[in-house]
């Protein structure tokens, strides 16, 4: 007995969003590497905890196609882009992925509409908000580090901008704990 409740282009298209949020983590693992190369321990601790995050995403996408009875599918993962030449370069690509996402988060969204897949429409709600957080924290990043001067701050702006970071809360649940409530 066939037991998949998900139509096979919404069990890819979940499957797609999974490695999507696997990239997500890979590019921000890679760009905390590069922070902390540059001696930027702060922000370096920020971009590692938010690659975690996105592994985390990747899993609540995997433990749902499961839950309904399919199977996701892992793809090789892309190579994450070349190091960001600035601060400014890597808050700018922080962004720019946390849109992008956004933008297959809707999709996704609209594709349950279509089937009138109510189960998972309801799923993706989550994420929505989510995403709604995740650019409001990108644009944040942006924000603090042109107040800062940008490209052009000082490295006492820049040493109290990654001091700020480092002591942003550690509050990164794990997948299965996460709920709208408590994402």
């Amino acid at each position: 007995m066939n037991t998949n409740r998900l139509s096979a282009t919404m069990e890819k298209a979940l499957s797609d969003q999974m490695n999507k949020e696997i990239l997500a983590s890979h590019v921000f693992l890679s760009y905390g590497i590069w922070a902390d190369d540059k001696g930027y321990q702060g922000i370096a601790n920020f971009l590692y905890r938010h690659a975690q995050e996105e592994r985390n995403h990747s899993i609540k996408f995997m433990e749902y196609v499961l839950n309904r009875g399919g199977k996701p599918k892992v793809d090789a993962i892309p190579a994450p882009p070349a190091d960001p030449e600035s601060l400014s370069a890597c808050f700018e690509g922080v962004f720019k992925h946390e849109v992008d996402n956004t933008t297959s988060i809707y999709r996704l969204v609209d594709l349950a509409m279509e089937e009138k897949d109510w189960a998972t429409w309801n799923f993706m709600q989550w994420f929505v908000q989510e995403q709604i957080e995740e650019e409001t924290l990108a644009q944040n990043l942006l924000d603090k580090l042109k107040i800062a001067g940008g490209d052009r701050a000082t490295d006492e702006s820049l040493f109290t901008l990654d001091k700020t970071l480092q002591e942003a809360p550690n509050d990164v649940p794990l997948a299965q704990e996460a709920t709208g409530d408590n994402p």
